[in-house]
């Protein structure tokens, strides 16, 4: 992880001091998350929860990535943005909201289409990124940087009342590209705002679980949420050792 101060505050004692108490987080696994960099790609419906709750839990420094800007039809999920943000640039918006929620942590913004052109360079520096994209041509150019860097990915996806979750660690895990081996046709698809929520609050429990070194993780294992009958599901998953990403790489 960077090298950052480490040293909590007073301040932090008392805002942190829930999640202090849990067992094997203590004041190591907040100092953790303090000297912490995770990136955010994307600032939309799975941003929204994921952005709140690592700033919330005191990352100390989360990038945001998306170059999009705020349109009615994100207000039913994206709840960042309000009815005075259309037409603002969604990266301004969340770093407003997210630093009134929590004013001492550091806002990265990065007004940027991830590629694998700049994959790499946006990835640079960071301890985790998770996935709070729409489209997988942008997921696979993070994976593939991830697999480059040795990075945790923390993927996932919605779609309906419907969602999926998972966890890779590169070298030891399925990656991406395991699990899908091509990207999905891309339109306009529909989604209920809480599914989001409830995907995007599980991504940023099994970052923060990965930076504390808290609990299980779910490593060669995709969660899939069904809305419609309330199911939460596991199923286990493989490393494809002739995966074209992350074949390559030894454990």
């Amino acid at each position: 992880m960077s090298s950052k101060p480490t040293e909590l505050t007073e301040y932090d004692l008392v805002r942190y001091d829930r999640q202090i108490r849990i067992d094997g987080f203590g004041l190591v696994g907040q100092r953790r998350l303090k000297r912490a960099t995770i990136l955010v790609a994307g600032a939309g419906g799975l941003g929204f929860p994921i952005s709140v709750y690592l700033t919330a839990a005191g990352v100390g420094t989360i990038r945001i990535i998306d170059p999009d800007i705020v349109e009615l039809d994100n207000l039913n999920r994206q709840l960042l943005h309000w009815d005075r943000d259309i037409g603002r640039k969604k990266i301004e918006s969340a770093r407003e909201k997210l630093s009134q929620i929590n004013p001492t942590i550091n806002i990265e913004v990065y007004d940027e289409k991830i590629t694998d052109e700049n994959a790499l360079t946006l990835v640079d520096g960071v301890d985790a990124v998770v996935d709070a994209l729409d489209n997988y041509e942008a997921r696979f150019a993070l994976n593939r940087a991830c697999i480059e860097k040795r990075i945790p990915f923390f993927h996932g996806a919605v779609h309906g009342l419907m969602g999926q979750a998972t966890t890779i660690i590169p070298g030891e895990t399925a990656c991406l590209r395991c699990i899908i081996s091509a990207p999905p046709k891309r339109n306009i698809f529909p989604i209920l705002g809480p599914v989001a929520g409830t995907i995007g609050s599980i991504q940023a429990t099994e970052a923060i679980k990965y930076l504390v070194g808290v609990g299980n993780l779910l490593k060669n294992k995709l969660l899939f949420y069904d809305g419609f009958y309330m199911d939460f599901s596991i199923i286990e998953i493989k490393r494809n050792p002739k995966c074209p990403d992350c074949g390559r790489l030894n454990v």
